[in-house]
């Protein structure tokens, strides 16, 4: 009986053994020439395109089976990273937080001010003997400036393991005083500083700079340390800030440097401008310092001159002796033209006055709140650092 072409033939199905053809054969067959077609498994085929045989079965499961593997491996690798994360992160944590707190015992901005002091002042003294310099001094300079930052450390960190009680009312944010910082750990800091600096001048300055540096650590002590503690005193306060940062600092950094030059010591114009420069500006810093402490100050009886003569007094005090300084700079670049560059000297010097008015009317229209004088305070030291910045070329 002839079939009807209406009625449907029916095909055998296809050997296990036979290969689809191009007709039927699924997309994903060709996955080895193609990589972006491997990833079927969320694109099923279509229902014309399906082929009920054990051998598209078969491969559908194997399909489904390594797309499995994959996303197990992946959930793997994924979970052994968080646990290596989280293994890795309690060290990180404790050292970050280790690193932060020592930052903070270490005042970088008295930082920042002993290093510019102390480069700007070799560079000075290579400045004028150009022909004497050797690459070997930059060694004994870094070694230099590694003593005077460890100096540095040793001051300000007695200076908080001291005033702990203070700082809880005025720097709570010191280390020590918010608990980040145990005072036997600040206590090992102090030590290492102090004993790193005096070995480190000892085996490359000579005697005399080591006993500069003596008399350096000897006033920061007794500056902060009972039964001495000074810093009571406003005026032993003053004059130990003063000498610390403006004599010590400039003439000594000075005299090494010649020394280490086989030159014997001699002032210079410039040097001995930029000694009395800061050591009066040492003295602004010392007075403006106390600013932001009244409260700590009058709560634990420490007298300065902002608890006595109050805060906007001193705040004109300091503004107007730093006016002083910068037109005694003027006057001096005028009446020793052979000594400085006037070019340069007058100009920076009228500018930086200039900004320091500003800022002073800033203060004043702020009504002196805290945060005013936490930024006029600041102000002062970045003027203290220019002044460094621009000494090797005026």
């Amino acid at each position: 009986m002839a079939l009807s072409s209406s009625t449907p033939r029916c095909c055998p199905p296809p050997s296990p053994y036979s290969r689809p053809s191009a007709a039927t054969a699924p997309k994903f067959i060709s996955f080895a020439s193609k990589t972006k077609q491997c990833r079927l498994s969320s694109k099923s085929p279509s229902a014309s395109q399906r082929i009920s045989s054990p051998l598209v079965t078969l491969w559908d499961k194997g399909l489904s089976g390594c797309s499995q593997q994959r996303r197990s491996a992946r959930f793997a690798i994924s979970a052994c990273s968080q646990v290596a994360s989280d293994g890795s992160s309690p060290l990180s944590k404790i050292l970050a937080e280790f690193r932060d707190s020592f930052w903070r015992f270490l005042r970088p901005h008295t930082i920042r001010g002993t290093a510019l002091g102390s480069i700007a002042l070799v560079a000075r003294a290579l400045i004028e003997n150009p022909n004497l310099i050797s690459w070997w001094l930059t060694i004994k300079a870094l070694y230099g400036l590694i003593a005077l930052i460890c100096g540095n450390g040793y001051i300000v960190g007695i200076n908080q393991i001291y005033d702990i009680g203070i700082d809880k009312v005025n720097k709570p944010y010191l280390p020590i005083a918010a608990g980040d910082l145990s005072v036997q750990s600040a206590w090992i800091l102090v030590l290492a500083f102090a004993a790193a600096g005096l070995l480190i001048v000892g085996l490359n300055f000579g005697p005399f700079i080591s006993s500069l540096y003596c008399l350096g650590l000897f006033l920061g002590t007794i500056y902060s340390v009972p039964p001495f503690r000074l810093k009571r005193y406003p005026v032993a306060a003053f004059l130990i800030i003063a000498t610390v940062r403006g004599f010590l600092l400039n003439f000594g950094v000075y005299y090494a440097t010649r020394d280490a030059l086989g030159l014997s010591f001699k002032w210079s114009s410039p040097v001995a401008f930029i000694t009395a420069f800061v050591t009066l500006f040492a003295f602004v810093i010392a007075i403006t310092k106390d600013l932001s402490d009244v409260e700590g100050d009058r709560k634990f009886k420490i007298s300065t001159l902002a608890t006595k003569l109050g805060v906007r007094n001193i705040a004109l005090l300091g503004s107007g002796l730093l006016l002083a300084n910068y037109l005694s700079a003027i006057l001096v670049a005028i009446y020793m033209p052979q000594g400085f560059r006037q070019g340069l000297m007058i100009p920076a010097h009228a500018l930086l006055a200039l900004w320091l008015i500003f800022q002073t009317w800033v203060l004043e229209q702020a009504k002196y709140s805290k945060e005013a004088i936490s930024q006029f305070y600041r102000f002062i030291w970045n003027l203290f650092y220019a002044e460094y910045i621009i000494f090797p070329v005026i």
